[in-house]
């Protein structure tokens, strides 16, 4: 009997510690910057203003309480799954004032023990974070709403992380908003920009008896974005004080099975089956994860033949449970939850290997974090032939034995020389940076030099500025023009002339988009750049609400207001449809209020990927 009871011990632990891994899975959040990014430039080069850097709805809920937002992707969520804010207010309603805190009160912490709400984030001055008055006295109801009806992923995948860091820094509550519902909407823009374990990070810095009807909705899509069931169970009796929702009525059966108690898991299972709550699939999920729970007599069998849609109670509890999900039913929801997946530590490497490029793209996976996965898909030997190909690609990238082999390798993982894949130029960046600098053709060189510009080695990138006035052919307008906007001071000719030859042979979007990231960082002065950007065919001086918003921002000195609305003027899934004066306006914002290095690195990037 207590050889059982030592059993029981372990495999209820070992259960636990297999969904419960997300948890621990990251800390503290990556810093996606190499070493130096942000820094004033060496002497003799000009000191230039230096900042230390850095949709669609998430599968199983419309953006709460906003129905009528804009989404890039269709609803895919049952109405029984769904989170809104009108759900948590309406179960907050039921109930009086008196009621609300008596019940409060039995779960309250002395206040000695309390974290305030006035200042949440764990990204501080000292630790790359924004000050804490970077969103100035701006309403909170205002960023907030600006934070539900921003559809995410956005275009830039700089833009994205300088956002990451806005949304993470330690930053005073606004006035008019409670301090658990500020956690909230960033959680929640977090989840939509692909960055689950960033959005735990917010959620876990509240108190959970100061937690708000809106914080528990956006903490239960959190925890399943993390693929982590059991993070919920912490906070499932509080939730169900103010939710009815089917994702914390199924806590009943899940956390007991977790912590041992299968008759009150089968229990609650089973009555949640004869109510109708829970159907089909996702009831299926439910009891596989009960399932698990010592002592369980389930055996079940995950079938997707019927389903249409993937959404966040589906795709936590599968990924948890290490259930193949089907790729079409990634096709239902938005790129963030490709992104979600590559950090889901139950999975193979193999398994993540589509999540981990999306999340590179996106911002999510740093060059650093996608060489490194690569690695380890190369270590585990499951890799895909072509996955293969190019892990080998990237080792001779980093390690050949001459610079020549070194160049060839990476040409190998670009694929397209005159149109290099993107994920390809984010894993080659350290090996580009590392590359001398030496006479060739002007293809090379511009890709190279993009790379770099991928993961922030702007300096390295700079050093190839002697080429760029030597050589002529395919790539030398790319070489120049990436070089005129992203190097940390001018280090190539920058006049009227020369932009108006590159107009001649660069695509009219393109050379546009090039005019207004030279005027946003004041590299041109304001009569040529107007001159330029009407010989091409668009106008600096278009203005909008949102211009407006951000050019005041900017004025206001507002860092983390002016990498928010950033974000809004980027809201395309496509760079050629992103207007010019877009580009202009978050670029001169952002080269105004002191993060240079970000408005050129998405200078550069425009530059790479129009």
């Amino acid at each position: 009997m207590a050889q059982r009871r030592v059993n029981a011990k372990w495999a209820l632990g070992t259960l636990a510690l297999a969904l419960a891994l997300p948890v621990v899975a990251q800390e503290t959040p990556e810093s996606l910057l190499p070493p130096g990014f942000g820094d004033a430039p060496q002497a003799p080069q000009p000191r230039q203003p230096a900042g230390p850097a850095p949709g669609a709805p998430a599968p199983g809920a419309p953006a709460p309480g906003t129905p009528s937002a804009p989404s890039s992707t269709p609803s895919v969520v049952p109405p029984s799954f769904a989170v809104t804010e009108e759900a948590g207010d309406n179960a907050a309603e039921a109930m009086s004032e008196e009621d609300i805190a008596a019940e409060k009160a039995k779960y309250d912490l002395p206040e000695n023990a309390h974290r305030s709400l006035d200042r949440i984030g764990p990204l501080t001055p000292e630790r790359r974070g924004m000050a804490p008055n970077a969103f100035g006295s701006q309403s909170g109801q205002f960023l907030a709403t600006l934070m539900k009806q921003t559809r995410a992923p956005i275009t830039s995948r700089w833009a994205s992380i300088l956002l990451r860091r806005a949304l993470l820094s330690a930053t005073d509550t606004p006035r008019d908003i409670n301090g658990a519902d500020w956690v909230a909407e960033r959680a929640w823009l977090l989840l939509r920009m692909g960055e689950a374990d960033s959005a735990r990070l917010l959620v876990q810095s509240v108190d959970s008896d100061q937690f708000t009807p809106r914080l528990y909705a956006i903490a239960m899509q959190t925890y399943l974005a993390t693929a982590d069931p059991a993070g919920m169970c912490p906070l499932s009796a509080g939730a169900l004080r103010f939710s009815k929702e089917p994702a914390w009525e199924m806590t009943r059966a899940i956390c007991p099975a977790l912590s041992g108690d299968q008759g009150s898991a089968s229990g609650a299972l089973n009555q949640a089956q004869r109510r109708g709550q829970v159907r089909g699939i996702d009831y299926k999920l439910a009891e596989k994860v009960v399932g698990t729970g010592f002592n369980a007599r389930r055996s079940v069998k995950i079938e997707w033949d019927a389903v249409d849609g993937l959404t966040a109670w589906r795709f936590g509890l599968a990924t948890a449970l290490n259930v193949p999900i089907p790729d079409d039913l990634y096709g239902t929801v938005g790129p963030h939850v490709r992104a979600w997946e590559a950090r889901a530590p139950a999975l193979s490497a193999a398994r993540r290997l589509p999540g981990a490029e999306v999340a590179a793209r996106l911002g999510v996976f740093s060059s650093q974090a996608l060489v490194g996965f690569y690695s380890q898909l190369g270590a585990d030997g499951d890799a895909p032939d072509k996955a293969a190909d190019r892990i080998e690609a990237l080792r001779n990238a980093y390690a050949g034995s001459s610079a020549d082999d070194r160049l060839q390798a990476m040409r190998t993982v670009w694929q397209d020389e005159a149109r290099p894949d993107f994920v390809g130029l984010i894993a080659t960046a350290r090996a580009a940076a590392a590359l001398p600098v030496s006479d060739l053709p002007a293809r090379d060189a511009s890709n190279l030099v993009a790379a770099m510009f991928t993961a922030g080695y702007d300096r390295s990138a700079a050093q190839w500025a002697r080429l760029a006035g030597q050589v002529d052919g395919d790539g030398a307008g790319d070489l120049w023009a990436l070089l005129a906007v992203g190097a940390p001071s001018p280090v190539v000719e920058i006049s009227s002339g020369r932009v108006s030859a590159f107009a001649k042979n660069a695509e009219a979007h393109k050379a546009q988009m090039l005019i207004a990231a030279l005027a946003g960082l004041s590299r041109l002065d304001p009569q040529n750049s107007a001159s330029l950007a009407q010989d091409n065919g668009f106008s600096l001086g278009t203005a909008s609400r949102w211009s407006r918003a951000i050019d005041a921002a900017a004025g206001r000195g507002e860092k983390a207001s002016v990498a928010l609305l950033a974000a809004v003027g980027m809201q395309t899934a496509d760079w050629n449809r992103l207007p010019a004066f877009h580009l202009y306006h978050i670029v001169a914002a952002l080269h105004r209020v002191g993060l240079d290095p970000e408005a050129r690195m998405i200078a550069a990037e425009a530059m790479t990927r129009v």
